[in-house]
Formats: structure tokens, sequence, C-alpha cells
């Protein structure tokens, strides 16, 4: 980080030694427009008199009269741009949930010190932080897009797949890809799924959008099985898709057409919503089940009836959410919720997926404990269909070489 003279840091720690070991170590580190508090009413009532908010503030989160919890929910009220770095006695499962808390409220925050802070973690912390980051000012800079605007890119043929290989663990075999749709707005060029899934969905517009992406993937599914590649291709649907009890043989129809066999699609129901009518979706369901259609619980950990489903709905494979994947080897919990789904998925004869590997020690550990299939940034980034020869070719050759000094671990 450079000019750190000109960062403004706030330091509220209700122990007054703590804060003056923070100020100190921070001096050293060339800040040198620091303030400090030992009261959060103080802290907010003088930010209150000011234009020149802090750009960071180091953040103890038990303290008496107001807690870290507390302030963090008047910075949101007061629409707070900077930065916190969570400092606390507190055990690590605390501050986590603290660090999203905050995150879920649009605070960011550059991470978590467990006391006492050691200029060594201080300084890899802040080694990752630039006050002109400001991811809310980008989320805030995006546009919000509308339903008719949605629909008229459906027409006209403005979404498109990008697909993510999904490869067998064991082997390092690519065994299917994922479709994941992205909207190529005339004007605003690629537009991501989190801008406008939401609207289809509330729009009535999910059953047009999720077709559109299922015969694109369809039609790029003869074209790989025509060049030798067989890949199933997994699509995702929506608990909005599960309303209409004619949804099973529309879908069986497109494949027909298609040529592709029912055994080679995957549909991947996200179950971070709950079932708007249970007896109907499980219906629709148990139909696309017989049907030969293979069906993976997506995101699996994070909704609200998990356990429920995987009673009551015939699925094939549970893909666990990344949340519980990326860095699980050096996170308890997270590696305790991975390795309870495996189990439960094993028990049940399902395929177990990990989504979310992202680096090679993700890899390692769904190698270790003998994962079935893995999907994520360190295998490959979505890519357009036309991509997919070249990264293949490139990823029997990491496999190869055992990823030594490979590029994409670095």
């Amino acid at each position: 980080m450079e000019n750190r003279h000109n960062v403004r840091v706030l330091l509220l720690d209700d122990d007054p030694f703590m804060n003056k070991l923070h100020f100190s170590m921070l001096m050293q580190m060339g800040f040198t427009s620091l303030s400090s508090t030992n009261s959060g009413q103080q802290a907010l009532a003088s930010m209150d008199r000011t234009t020149d908010m802090p750009h960071l503030i180091f953040l103890d989160l038990k303290m008496p009269h107001m807690d870290g919890i507390e302030f963090i929910r008047k910075l949101v009220e007061r629409d707070f741009k900077g930065a916190l770095i969570l400092v606390s006695g507190e055990d690590e499962r605390v501050l986590k949930t603290v660090t999203k808390l905050a995150k879920s409220q649009d605070i960011d925050v550059v991470g978590h010190l467990q006391k006492p802070i050691t200029p060594k973690t201080l300084e890899a912390l802040l080694c990752t932080w630039s006050p002109v980051e400001r991811k809310e000012r980008r989320k805030a800079d995006r546009r919000k897009y509308v339903a008719d605007e949605l629909r008229s890119g459906i027409n006209c043929g403005e979404l498109i797949n990008y697909y993510q290989p999904k490869v067998a663990v064991a082997t390092g075999e690519v065994v299917g890809v994922e479709a994941l749709v992205r909207w190529l707005h005339p004007d605003d060029g690629m537009i991501y799924p989190d801008q406008f899934i939401g609207i289809a969905e509330e729009h009535g517009l999910i059953d047009d959008l999720t077709f559109a992406v299922l015969k694109q993937a369809l039609f790029q599914a003869c074209v790989w099985r025509d060049e030798g590649l067989g890949l199933k291709v997994a699509i995702n649907v929506s608990m909005d898709n599960l309303v209409a009890l004619d949804f099973p043989d529309i879908v069986a129809e497109l494949a027909a057409k298609a040529g592709i066999a029912p055994k080679d699609i995957l549909l991947e129901v996200t179950e971070s919503k709950l079932m708007r009518n249970p007896g109907v979706a499980m219906d629709i369901l148990a139909r696309l089940r017989l049907k030969r259609f293979v069906l993976s619980i997506d995101d699996f950990g994070l909704g609200h009836s998990s356990m429920a489903q995987l009673r009551d709905i015939p699925f094939d494979q549970l893909k666990v959410d990344k949340s519980f994947v990326h860095n699980a080897h050096a996170d308890p919990t997270a590696l305790a919720i991975y390795r309870a789904s495996q189990t439960m998925a094993t028990e049940l004869g399902m395929e177990f997926v990990a989504e979310g590997v992202e680096d090679l020690e993700d890899w390692n550990l769904v190698r270790h404990t003998n994962c079935d299939i893995a999907q994520g940034y360190f295998i490959a980034r979505p890519m357009p269909a036309a991509d997919y020869p070249a990264w293949l070719q490139n990823w029997q050759q990491r496999l190869n070489h055992n990823f030594e000094n490979d590029p994409e671990t670095q």
C-alpha cells in the first residue's frame, strides 16, 4: 500500500493500552493520520462532526456500553464507505460470524485479527488492502435492469452460455460442464447472472430464460458429441421453474429433438430458496428422475430444507457449497460441514461434488478426502465453448506434470 501517511485510521478499543500498542505499530508502518478512542459513542460523535471519515477502523468487538456489533450497525446507518479490521480475543468462529454480518450489510472488512496482534500479522493483513479499492462504489455503479430489457434480451438471443468443466477427482478426467448464463448486453457488455436472475424470477421470465440456456447447452452438447467429446451438460433450475407440471415434458421434448439422452443432462436445483409448492415441485422432480434426467442438489448447506429435500426427492448428486470447500483445510468448521455432507452423500448412494476448488490446497483436500467430482477456478474458469479444446489440452498437460511449477497455482 502506497502513501500510508494519507490514510486516516481510527483505533477503537476500550483498553487504552491496546490503543497505544496498535498506535505505535501503525506509526512504525508509516501511518501518521491516526486517532483513537475507547468508546463507540465517542467515535460516532467524532465522525458525525467531520466530513473526513476514517478510511480504516480497527474495531474491538467486546466493549462496554456499545459492543462492536452495535457499532457496525451504526456505521451502516451512516453509510460508512471505509473499511474495518476486526480485533478481538473472541474465538475464530465469532470473528468470522461478525465478518460475514458486516459484509452482508456492504461494510468492507479487510479481515480479522485475534489479540494479541503482532506486527507480522498486522503487516500481512494491511498489504492486502488499499483505500482506493471501493467495492461498495463499484456495486452502486452497476446498472439496475428492468423486466422489459431482460425480456427483449431473451427474445433477441442476447443470452449466451459459458461452460465450466467438472473433473473426476481420482483421475482428473473431464466428466462434464456446467452451463452458466451471461447476458451480452448491446450497450453494457457482459452482464452476470446476479444482476438478472432475480428479475427473471420476480417477473415470470425464468422459464423463458431456463429454456434459452437449455437449448444452447443441448446444441453445444451435440457439437461436442460429434467431435468425440462425451460430456454431460448441467444447467441450473430455479425453484420457480418447478411450478408448471408440464416442465418435465418440455425438457424431455427439447432433449429428444437435440438427440441428447436424458442421462447426459444434469439439472442442478438450488436449495437456497423455499419451494413455493412442495407437492408440485416433488411431482416435477420425480417425473424428471423417471425420465432418466440426472438431478443434483446445488449449493448444499446454505438453504432452507436441505435434509428434508434429500429425504423426499430422489437426487443423484449432492453438490456442497463452495463456502465449505475453499480454504476448508484451514477452517475446522467448514471442514466439518464438508465431511458431514460427504458422509451423507455416500450413505445415500449419491455422487459428491465439491465446487469452489480455487487453489492447490483445495485440490489436495478433495483428493485426500476421495471426493467424486470437483469444479472451480483451480480447474477452470467459465469459458465460451470455443475455448474448451485449448483448455482441455492445457488441463491434460497440468495433470501430466502433477501441477509442479503450474502458473495456475501461483
